[in-house]
């Protein structure tokens, strides 16, 4: 087949956000947490894209977004291996690797029923113990909360 036959096409965006490299399977989780279905810009998106590097991936477009660094934390607790591209005047602005930071700020549910943070009006404050495997300890309980296991606030 020919190359230019197998090449997708979307339309570039003046000024945004691509959020690129996301694990396959994970585009509607990105979608969710960042509560994209009611952004008010367009927002294009595609999964189970071939990848050089990742077999498949996940790709978001949001035109006239730009992401605060809480939303980027979610990002790269659901999307570790993503790439967040910021585009001014059609071009890129700037383009980053997310990281799964070191402590984890109010956007997190602890996964202890009994927390305190479950009962009364306590922000959440976990530590992050395994960046690869994500488990997040929380500062009061001290218990784990395993990624098959995290709900955003």
């Amino acid at each position: 087949m020919d190359k230019e036959m197998r090449e997708l096409k979307v339309t570039a965006i003046e000024n945004g956000t691509v959020i690129d490299h996301i694990p396959a399977n994970n585009v509607f989780k990105v979608i969710r947490i960042l509560n994209l279905e009611n952004n008010q810009h367009q927002v294009l998106f595609g999964d189970n894209l071939d990848s050089h590097k990742y077999g498949k991936k996940g790709i978001i477009k949001v035109s006239n977004t730009f992401f605060v660094p809480d939303e980027i934390n979610k990002i790269a607790l659901v999307a570790p291996t993503a790439t967040l591209i910021v585009i001014k005047d059609f071009k890129v602005a700037d383009k980053s690797k997310v990281e799964v930071p070191n402590q984890i700020l109010k956007i997190v549910k602890c996964f202890n029923p009994g927390c305190i943070t479950n009962h009364e009006n306590i922000s959440t404050r976990f530590t992050v113990i395994d960046k690869n495997d994500l488990k997040l300890q929380c500062h009061y309980c001290e218990k784990i909360t395993a990624k098959n296991n995290i709900v955003f606030v």
